[in-house]
């Protein structure tokens, strides 16, 4: 199967601590426990993650053992349709910034640690910018 399967560590600011690129086929768990170890491997004051209600419980284990807290957050019953989770929200505006860099938009790349190398350059361009608050050039030139 074709395509890829982008994990991302996002801190609070919405930059990308951590990156993860599997192939598509992987399993949402698989690229969540390899999204923890490199965490765990290239920073060290990562305490707690965020992580949606479809993380089985073996990723947090995994988590706990490697000295990061895992928090599930349970979406309200009650809502319908898409509401956007408090905190969580951070990542999705990171996945909506890595849209608008038009080499990450499709699978280019034929090793997963050039489009790895990829997530971090764009991540570097949209810090460059957020001083000047110029906005990242859209996919369709407008």
């Amino acid at each position: 199967m074709r395509g890829r399967k982008r994990g991302l560590a996002a801190d609070v600011l919405g930059l990308a601590a951590a990156v993860v690129v599997l192939a598509a086929s992987a399993h949402d768990n698989t690229a969540d426990t390899a999204l923890l170890d490199r965490a765990a491997a290239q920073t060290d004051t990562v305490q707690t993650t965020l992580a949606d209600q479809g993380l089985k419980n073996a990723v947090a284990d995994h988590g706990a053992a490697l000295g990061i807290g895992v928090d599930i957050i349970q979406r309200n019953p009650a809502d319908r349709g898409f509401v956007p989770q408090p905190k969580r929200w951070v990542v999705e505006q990171t996945y909506r910034t890595l849209a608008l860099h038009r080499r990450l938009l499709r699978d280019y790349e034929h090793r997963p640690a050039s489009s790895e190398s990829h997530v971090y350059w764009t991540m570097s361009d949209a810090t460059a910018r957020r001083p000047t608050h110029t906005s990242t050039p859209s996919r369709r030139g407008a």
